[in-house]
């Protein structure tokens, strides 16, 4: 038994030499290209690198351009469609009219949260009398609520200003 592990232990190692030996081949260096062929190695010329062992990762191949035609099939129908201008001043004036309605609710918001703010000195609620940073941290919290509600109503009238101006929105403007 000893003898078949001895001898298959000698069958591994010699066979590990015989892969070392053909992995560190010579490689040659064709411009960008290595190859270890020593007959294509020679008909292009190519220069035998010298060193340490070199490890090639070869990259993706990048795909032709497709023509024209074939992009513009893979959209989806409705991208590639033109809108008639009706069908795009309706869905402006719905946009505007959303926006709008989001903008009178953002107000009310800030409304709301500047009156529990109170200019930084809302009132003290049940045990904020005995605990004061927990009634600086209510009124921290309040200031930010005041930020973001402002965010939110400059935001809104940012979009609302750059949608294109309908003939109804110069009128509710003129009043």
């Amino acid at each position: 038994m000893p003898f078949l592990t001895i001898r298959t232990l000698a069958v591994a190692s010699v066979a590990l030499c015989v892969l070392q030996a053909h992995a560190q081949g010579r490689i040659y260096r064709c411009g960008n290209e290595y190859t270890n062929d020593a007959q294509v190695a020679k008909s292009k010329g190519c220069s035998v690198m010298e060193g340490g062992n070199i490890t090639i990762v070869e990259g993706t191949k990048p795909t032709p351009a497709r023509s024209s035609n074939n992009n513009t099939a893979t959209r989806s129908g409705s991208a590639t469609e033109r809108v008639d201008a009706s069908a795009q001043r309706a869905r402006d004036s719905d946009a505007r009219a959303i926006l709008e309605a989001e903008l009178r609710k953002a107000e009310e918001r800030l409304a709301e949260a500047r009156k529990a703010y109170a200019n930084g000195e809302p009132e003290k609620q049940g045990i904020e009398s005995r605990n004061y940073q927990r009634y600086l941290d209510r009124v921290a919290e309040l200031k930010a609520a005041v930020a973001r509600a402002e965010s939110d109503v400059a935001g809104l009238q940012r979009e609302l200003g750059r949608l294109p101006a309908s003939a109804n929105a110069a009128g509710s403007a003129a009043k």
